[in-house]
């Protein structure tokens, strides 16, 4: 039985992290019509396939006209970022300044708040509490802890200014990460019906967040619609 040398292994795991990180780039298509790999698409497919040079790096600007125009859904579908970095990075927390994200709920502790926790009623994702108010919590710490409600100054919720907290928890953030075996980041930066310039603005904060220089090929595409190849800069 032979062995694999680790030179074969190295080189079957950057071949299968350009398939995952560009698996919706569009490949050359056959005689036949089907693609290259030896799949089929459908005619809406092809035919948007024909709006653009699947070999060219666009500027981010028209790369984001191009997904927009190459979408083949019915419904809103998503803008979808796939980058294959250099290497696997550690997590990193984004706030996407035109992304929409499922509104959380927060609460500042107040006498009714307090009450609704008594009777053993969690109407809030985040409760924000202040230096006073909070040792009257402290009775209930076993029951908010274990579920992550707890206010505490690391994260913001416990501070003697609760509305400036508000804002700034109400904010969108998202925590972004390569995978755990290879150097590919998948993230959804927005809908197919959100204008071009808040799509443009939300690419550029996570290039920012990356860092460019780390990023070896950004492919935008949309839900359902080939990849486009972004120039990074």
């Amino acid at each position: 039985m032979s062995k694999t040398t680790p030179d074969k292994k190295v080189k079957k795991t950057k071949v299968a992290v350009e398939e995952v990180a560009v698996k919706k780039t569009p490949r050359k298509a056959s005689a036949k019509g089907g693609s290259a790999s030896g799949g089929k698409h459908g005619k809406k497919y092809l035919e948007a396939r024909k709006k653009y040079d699947i070999n060219k790096l666009y500027p981010l600007k028209e790369a984001v006209t191009l997904v927009k125009s190459t979408s083949i859904s019915k419904f809103d579908g998503k803008v979808e970022a796939h980058v294959l970095l250099f290497e696997t990075g550690t997590p990193s927390e984004i706030t996407f300044p035109f992304l929409k994200v499922t509104a959380k709920k927060i609460a500042v502790l107040n006498d009714a708040i307090l009450a609704e926790i008594k009777d053993g009623k969690i109407n809030f994702d985040i409760l924000v509490a202040t230096p006073v108010t909070m040792p009257k919590l402290l009775p209930f710490a076993r029951v908010l802890g274990p579920r992550g409600l707890m206010p505490n100054p690391k994260n913001g919720t416990l501070t003697d200014k609760p509305n400036e907290a508000v804002k700034k928890l109400s904010i969108a953030k998202t925590i972004i990460k390569s995978e755990k075996s290879a150097p590919v980041l998948h993230q959804v930066v927005g809908s197919v019906s959100q204008p071009n310039e808040e799509l443009i603005a939300n690419v550029e904060e996570l290039v920012k967040v990356i860092k460019a220089p780390k990023i070896r090929k950004l492919v935008l595409c949309a839900t359902m619609g080939p990849g486009i190849k972004v120039e990074v800069k």
